[in-house]
């Protein structure tokens, strides 16, 4: 089996559309999509090599030093699948989209260190 790494990704507009939610609201559907997102690592637990976890603030390291930066990034998970479209079906119609203000997840294959 190859390894896949999914990365949650969820936009500053996103969070401010359901920071606009009335907190009744907002209560219900995190309860709703956790409920979902339980049920979702239930149902695909035997793929699932990493439950990884949300991310936080983020820094750049180049040649010009370390700096402050942002970028989509929300969480992770690393996935085991036969192939790139079924690690990728793995997470259709997740919750971190369907549910929570998610933009998307996007799924990229683990490739091996070249000369290890």
């Amino acid at each position: 089996m190859k390894k896949f790494c999914a990365i949650y990704l969820g936009t500053a507009a996103g969070r401010e559309q359901w920071n606009k939610l009335d907190e009744a609201t907002r209560k219900q559907r995190e309860q709703q999509g956790m409920k979902a997102w339980g049920d979702w690592v239930t149902k695909h637990q035997s793929s699932i090599v990493d439950h990884g976890s949300p991310l936080g603030k983020t820094k750049r390291a180049d040649a010009k030093g370390i700096s402050d930066t942002s970028n989509d990034m929300a969480a992770y998970t690393i996935v085991q699948a036969e192939s790139h479209d079924a690690a990728a079906k793995l997470f259709a119609n997740h919750p971190h989209f369907t549910i929570f203000p998610g933009e998307a997840i996007e799924i990229m294959e683990c490739l091996p260190i070249p000369g290890m």
